[in-house]
């Protein structure tokens, strides 16, 4: 079963460019590719530039088949590579969305039964898990930072 997530970049006037991630989106896994893989501001853009994700990998990659054939053998270079809806499987209108706000981010994302937020400020990836949506005392939703939400899962 899929753990979905919303993978987004805080803009400079406040607003939310974010896009969906089918696949693996608990914080040990998207989290941590994230965290390791994606601290530039331009592989940032380009993941974002990608539009919604089935997979996300270290690697934005390139254009690639969407589905193996397992009668013949592909390079193992995919496996590092993310596998785009549009890039990858040609949908339309999977692009990226910019929302105005967190809250309204969050408040669309959660119909599409995502489990897990992840924002970059500009310096960190931070997560908020948005079935709990636990507010500060200001209303403002709780994100932690990726590192620290990774070990107290393995911590629990």
């Amino acid at each position: 079963m899929a753990t979905r997530s919303t993978i987004g970049i805080k803009n400079i006037d406040g607003s939310i460019t974010n896009i969906y991630c089918h696949w693996d989106g608990y914080p040990e896994h998207n989290g941590t590719i994230l965290n390791e893989f994606y601290k530039d501001n331009d592989k940032i853009k380009s993941l974002m530039a990608l539009g919604d994700l089935s997979s996300l990998a270290a690697e934005v990659g390139e254009q690639h088949p969407f589905d193996r054939d397992y009668d013949k053998p592909e390079l193992d270079l995919y496996d590092n590579w993310c596998m785009a809806y549009g890039r990858d499987r040609g949908e339309k209108d999977v692009g990226a969305k910019t929302h105005a706000n967190i809250e309204q981010w969050i408040g669309f994302r959660e119909g599409s039964w995502c489990e897990y937020a992840y924002l970059w400020d500009g310096q960190s990836w931070l997560v908020h898990s948005i079935g709990n949506n636990t507010k500060d005392e200001y209303g403002s939703f709780i994100f932690d930072f990726v590192d620290k939400k990774v070990v107290d899962n393995a911590v629990n």
